[in-house]
């Protein structure tokens, strides 16, 4: 499973290593962000062969281009993510507009929603499993569990207004998962996707 929170430490040594072309550094890299590079494209694709696809896509490019990701720039995680997100959108809509032009109905506007509502899903999904565990527990609770902000407190044991907190600075973070318009870009590799 993925560390949250790799520290920048690890991300500058495993660039280095994947430079000097270790096979064991990208065994490691693939360990920790597989699951979070097959659920994201997974989450955009909606198809479990083409999900495998970007998985393999993914590695291979970073084990390829190991220099173009820069440590000043935002985490390792951050960065594989993007570059999941892209080759995954970029998937979706050259099998769509594939779809189109053999007249498999839809148009580009729907193409394009359809895009962007992946695109929205995969960054929402990133953003949660990114966030601070007490800031995910706080929200599963009261999404999955309908629980209010007092139920919230009592739940993990905490002050009304630290549920309040945690709920209202979870949501924050989960509306930028909407972030850039229909285009389906996601931010640079700095931010969330």
């Amino acid at each position: 499973m993925a560390t949250n929170d790799a520290p920048p430490r690890w991300d500058r040594r495993m660039q280095q290593r994947l430079a000097r072309g270790e096979a064991a550094a990208l065994g490691e890299l693939y360990d920790r962000f597989a699951s979070l590079v097959h659920g994201l494209a997974h989450r955009v694709l909606e198809d479990e062969q083409a999900a495998d696809g970007i998985t393999r896509d993914v590695f291979t490019h970073v084990w390829e281009n190991p220099e173009e990701y820069d440590p000043q720039e935002g985490p390792l995680r951050s960065w594989v993510a993007t570059l999941t997100h892209r080759l995954a959108v970029r998937r979706l809509r050259a099998t769509g507009t594939a779809a189109l032009a053999r007249g498999g109905g839809g148009s580009v506007e729907e193409l394009e929603r359809k895009v962007h509502r992946a695109s929205a899903a995969a960054r929402a999904d990133y953003i949660v499993q990114s966030m601070p565990a007490p800031l995910r527990a706080a929200l599963e609770r009261a999404y999955f569990q309908r629980r209010d902000y007092r139920q919230t407190a009592t739940d993990l044991g905490i002050t009304e207004d630290e549920a309040r907190r945690r709920l209202r600075l979870g949501l924050q973070l989960l509306s930028t998962a909407h972030g850039p318009g229909p285009s389906g870009v996601p931010p640079e590799h700095g931010g969330a996707v």
